[in-house]
């Protein structure tokens, strides 16, 4: 008996700022189909969606102007993994502390925009992940997470003395204060890309998910 190969899934790279380039870079060499999102039809025909940094403002008016914001939540709600990085995960976000009003609501963590301060414009800081290895984030205006939910995995931390959670995973949604598509570093997009993978492989289309009768 002769196995079948397994389901190459198509997950998509939301496309309307940031950069997006680089995830859609790192995402192929997972050997996955990545595609730039920008309307409805192509967030139909994918398996899992990558919400890149950029400013959180104009990402959200972006989704509304392409009518992509209800079908977005719709989706990431459905159960389609989802992963956001800097602003993204404000976007992704339960709630901010400073008053605005969430965007998607879906990742029950809260956030600080450019929680750092401006002095971390742009910094390079080492990381550690739950398995205990560690790497090299890139911050940019960096949001911090200032209360993670019940239900929220910290995936990945500073590696200070104080260990501050910068990445957190909830089911199929995961989230990060940094930019891992701008270093070698795959580990997140590889997590990303097996939580796609397993909800092909289980036989869960995204797009049956969105056209059942």
């Amino acid at each position: 008996m002769i196995d079948s190969e397994p389901a190459v899934p198509t997950v998509g790279v939301l496309a309307m700022q940031g950069a997006f380039a680089e995830h859609v870079r790192a995402l192929r060499r997972m050997s996955v189909h990545a595609i730039e999102v920008r309307t409805k039809a192509e967030l139909d025909s994918c398996d899992g969606i990558v919400i890149p940094g950029g400013e959180s403002t104009a990402i959200r008016k972006a989704l509304d102007r392409c009518e992509l914001l209800a079908p977005l939540r719709e989706r990431i709600a459905s159960g389609m993994p989802a992963f956001g990085t800097c602003a993204g995960m404000i976007v992704l976000a339960d709630a901010e502390p400073d008053g605005a009003p969430p965007c998607l609501g879906l990742l029950d963590v809260d956030v600080q925009r450019n929680g750092w301060g401006r002095q971390l414009h742009s910094a390079e800081l080492p990381i550690e992940y739950g398995d205990g290895s560690t790497s090299t984030g890139v911050f940019i205006r960096a949001p911090r997470i200032t209360r993670v939910g019940e239900r929220v995995q910290v995936i990945a931390r500073l590696a200070n003395g104080d260990l501050e959670p910068i990445a957190v995973r909830q089911g199929s949604i995961m989230a990060s204060s940094f930019h891992p598509e701008l270093t070698d570093d795959d580990a997140l997009h590889r997590s990303f890309v097996d939580l796609a993978r397993s909800r092909t492989a289980s036989g869960v289309s995204s797009r049956a998910d969105m056209h059942r009768d």
